[in-house]
């Protein structure tokens, strides 16, 4: 493979990585009947290298052995699970730049946030070694004499993980850390476009496993597609199952498990927006909005993408962000600099497209951005709309970089001053202080009006919400809180 054997790229052998990989490790030992596939690199659309996908049965010879090691892992104290956690944390932390930048060429996004996303995973991992020696259950006074309750908290046995590609590793961390201190093995499908990522993190894990004598099966992973992913959502092997991905997607596994009476953690769409208040600090949320836009190349379920703002700043805020959005550097996500990479797939970069057209069929204004960058790569303008907070394509998830901008209105206060000023004159300095606190009393509902307009935008849209608001002033931040 060209883009493996260059000199920038070495790094992908220090993870263990060859320019063909097997892509099923179970039984301690790495595996791999189901097709070959492809990994490319987002920036230019070369191969990296190629991977052996598992079939379906790889599948079930893996977990076959992985629940019988489930019985072995659980019988562990949880202390010394702990302590495996913290030595595959130690591992991650000698390859986190390596780690970091096969995310970065891999996934798409930029060198610090594959960086970053790796360091995750490893504070995941400190966590969990605290959370090893706090798994305490209760002890519950009964109604009956001579008696007590006694609660306890026992492993479930097996837990499945598929995750996606905008957190091909860290969503991992977040569940397997947790999963695996708790005394339960776990089973890992990686997203079907990252399996050199999949593979990478599976020898790091399996390498510790390995060091203490453990049962390499307390961690099975599996590269593959549609087929491994259902046949994890089906398994009654597997009592809980942790998907992220898209809500369509998400559904789906929630009904399969359901099914078989399973438990879910769904982690699916987001469509959240930051409010801006006529208070505001305007530099400091030109700057958030910017990477909660921006980051990823749009690509989080906590990306920003509707942006509504106080009507008495609507136009100096937007005129500071156009202005920093024209300063966005585009370019290799392994170059210094860069604050936006490519998007995942050509298919992300043809949805991109699509959506620009149907914002524009709706009455979105494009003020920035909205075309795609002709490269080898999936480059993508990053992009801010004008468009109305009814339009339906607001209420949709589109997967990059594209900011819808609104504005909530204002109560005017003339009248309000008009009073200020004819009673400022009044000999009577008590009447006129019973006046400016009924103005300001008034002012503050009408705060709070505007505010109730900004939230019910916010809350107009059926996907999850990680949502902001930037004010200077404590009660609006409480009643925002709830």
């Amino acid at each position: 493979m060209e883009t493996f054997a260059r000199k920038e790229h070495q790094f992908l052998a220090e993870l263990g990585l060859a320019p063909r990989n097997l892509g099923a490790f179970f039984c301690g030992s790495w595996a791999g009947s189901g097709p070959v596939v492809t990994s490319t690199n987002p920036a230019n659309n070369q191969v990296i290298a190629e991977v052996v996908e598992a079939s379906v049965h790889d599948y079930e010879d893996g977990m076959r052995a992985c629940y019988d090691a489930a019985k072995t892992w659980m019988a562990v104290p949880a202390p010394k699970r702990g302590e495996i956690v913290r030595q595959i944390g130690d591992a991650l932390r000698e390859k986190l730049h390596h780690l970091g930048r096969l995310v970065s060429l891999e996934m798409g996004k930029i060198l610090p946030e594959g960086i970053g996303e790796v360091q995750e995973i490893i504070d995941m991992c400190d966590y969990a070694v605290g959370l090893s020696r706090q798994l305490n259950g209760s002890i519950i006074p009964s109604e009956r004499p001579n008696h007590m309750m006694m609660e306890v908290w026992n492993p479930l046995g097996v837990v499945g993980v598929i995750t996606a590609f905008n957190f091909p590793c860290a969503v991992l961390g977040w569940n397997a850390c947790i999963a695996l201190v708790c005394g339960n093995s776990v089973v890992w499908k990686g997203a079907p476009t990252t399996p050199l990522i999949t593979v990478a993190m599976t020898k790091i894990v399996a390498s510790v496993l390995e060091k203490n004598n453990l049962p390499g099966a307390i961690f099975t992973a599996f590269c593959g597609g549609t087929e491994i992913g259902q046949a994890i959502a089906r398994d009654s092997r597997i009592p809980l199952v942790s998907f992220t991905g898209s809500t369509k997607a998400g559904l789906m596994v929630q009904q399969q498990v359901n099914a078989r009476f399973g438990k879910c953690l769904l982690e699916l769409s987001g469509n959240n927006a930051i409010i801006v208040m006529d208070d505001a600090d305007i530099q400091l949320a030109v700057r958030s909005v910017l990477f909660a836009a921006v980051g990823t190349a749009g690509q989080r379920c906590t990306t920003c993408r509707r942006l509504i703002l106080h009507e008495s700043i609507y136009q100096t805020f937007l005129d500071q962000l156009v202005e920093v959005y024209k300063q966005v550097r585009i370019g290799d996500p392994l170059e210094a600099g860069t604050l936006l990479g490519p998007v995942h797939t050509p298919g992300s970069k043809e949805n991109f497209l699509k959506g620009i057209q149907t914002i524009k069929s709706q009455g979105g204004k494009i003020l920035i951005g909205g075309s795609a960058i002709e490269s080898e790569g999936n480059f993508i303008q990053p992009t801010i709309v004008e468009i109305s907070s009814s339009a339906s394509v607001v209420k949709e998830e589109l997967f990059g970089p594209v900011l819808y901008v609104m504005k909530f209105q204002v109560v005017h206060t003339l009248i309000l001053c008009f009073l200020c000023l004819t009673y400022s004159d009044c000999y009577d300095s008590t009447l006129f202080h019973q006046i400016i606190i009924m103005v300001m009393k008034y002012v503050f509902v009408i705060s709070l009006q505007n505010l109730k307009e900004a939230i019910e935008i916010n809350n107009s849209v059926p996907q999850g919400l990680s949502s902001s608001i930037f004010t200077k002033r404590p009660d609006i931040i409480f009643k925002w809180l709830g």
